[in-house]
C-alpha cells in the first residue's frame, strides 16, 4: 500500500490584515513535480499556473483563521488552527502529515512531523505553499477592490511603506489586525 503523505504550509502570518491561510496537499502519483518549489521562489504568473496544475493532480484543502481568531489566539496559534482545519478537510486521511516550520497543530490520530524550511525541501509542502499563497492572494485582490487606497492587491496586506502611509492617512479597517505592532502603534499615537 502506498504511503499517503500530506504537505502543509501557511501564508499570511506577517500580513497586517485579513485571515491567515493554510493548505494541505496530497500529490497524486502521476504528478510531474519538477517545477514545484517554494511559492516565494516563483513569480505570480508561474505560481498561478502551478496552482491550477497542482489542484488538478492532487487532493487538497484550504483552512483559514479569521482576523478575530488571530487577535484572540495570537498569530502562531491562529496559523496552527488554519493548518488543522486544512488537514481535517482533506477527502483522504494521510498516513503522514509534514508541516513546514517547527510547530504543528495538535490532531488526534494523525502522525505529524515538522520540517524547518520544509517548503524548500519537500514537494508536498512546496505544493501546499503555492496553493495557500495563490488562494490568499486572490482574497487580497478582491478586498483591494473595495479598499483601493491600501493597495492590498500589490502588498497582500504586508507592512510596506505605501500600506503604512495609507493606514496613517485613512485609518484602519475592520480587516486590520489591531494587535500587530505597526497597527497598534498607529492606534496608540492617535489616542494621545
Amino acid at each position: 500500500m502506498r504511503k499517503i503523505i500530506a504537505g502543509v504550509d501557511e501564508v499570511g502570518r506577517g500580513s497586517l490584515i485579513g485571515p491567515v491561510y493554510a493548505a494541505a496537499v496530497i500529490l497524486k502519483k502521476n504528478i510531474n513535480n519538477k517545477e514545484i518549489k517554494d511559492s516565494k521562489k516563483l513569480n505570480r504568473i508561474h505560481r498561478e499556473k502551478l496552482a491550477k496544475y497542482i489542484k488538478k493532480n492532487s487532493i487538497w484543502a484550504i483552512g483559514s483563521a479569521s482576523v478575530k481568531e488571530v487577535e484572540k489566539l495570537n498569530i502562531v496559534n491562529a496559523s496552527l488552527l488554519a493548518m488543522k482545519r486544512a488537514i481535517k478537510k482533506l477527502k483522504v486521511k494521510p498516513n503522514l502529515v509534514l508541516v513546514d516550520g517547527n510547530k504543528s497543530p495538535e490532531l488526534k490520530n494523525y502522525l505529524i512531523k515538522t520540517i524547518v524550511k520544509g517548503d524548500q525541501k519537500i514537494k508536498q509542502i512546496s505544493a501546499a505553499s503555492i496553493i495557500a499563497k495563490v488562494s490568499r492572494d486572490k482574497l487580497m485582490i478582491r478586498m483591494s477592490e473595495i479598499f483601493k487606497k491600501y493597495k492590498w492587491d500589490l502588498n497582500a496586506g504586508y507592512g510596506t511603506r505605501d500600506h503604512i502611509n495609507a493606514i496613517r492617512k485613512y485609518g484602519v479597517t475592520r480587516f486590520h489586525r489591531k494587535t500587530f505592532s505597526p497597527i497598534h502603534n498607529i492606534l496608540s499615537l492617535k489616542k494621545k
